[in-house]
């Protein structure tokens, strides 16, 4: 299957502002009609990959981060940290099903595992 980047985001400390800032850049749209409401974006286009917008923690840095898709999220997790990552977010299952982790490259670079619902 392949390893491909799937996904990408945002996170701002004002998602609201960085939503308004990039759709009215570039025209995207914003549907928050998910169970997160999590800042879906709609580039308004079948080439590239489609993302989204979240708030960032209050201590946190706003960031790009990439999703990539994976056969098993906790394996994935595995690897990386035996190559040196870290975890942020530990492989859990979202409310729409997605199986999720956020871990950390030894160059400090954040960046999603996920397997889709």
């Amino acid at each position: 299957m392949g390893k491909p980047v799937m996904r990408w985001q945002i996170l701002a400390k004002d998602a609201d502002k960085a939503a308004e800032f990039y759709t009215s850049l570039f025209d995207w749209t914003v549907n928050e009609d998910n169970a997160l409401g999590y800042r879906m974006i709609d580039t308004g286009s079948e080439r590239g990959i489609q993302g989204g917008i979240w708030p960032s923690p209050p201590e946190g840095h706003s960031f790009v981060q990439l999703y990539i898709e994976v056969d098993d999220v906790a394996g994935s997790v595995e690897k990386a940290t035996a190559l040196g990552a870290s975890i942020i977010v530990a492989p859990q299952k979202l409310p729409d099903g997605d199986e999720l982790a956020i871990v950390i490259d030894p160059q400090g670079l954040p960046f999603a595992v996920f397997k889709p619902a």
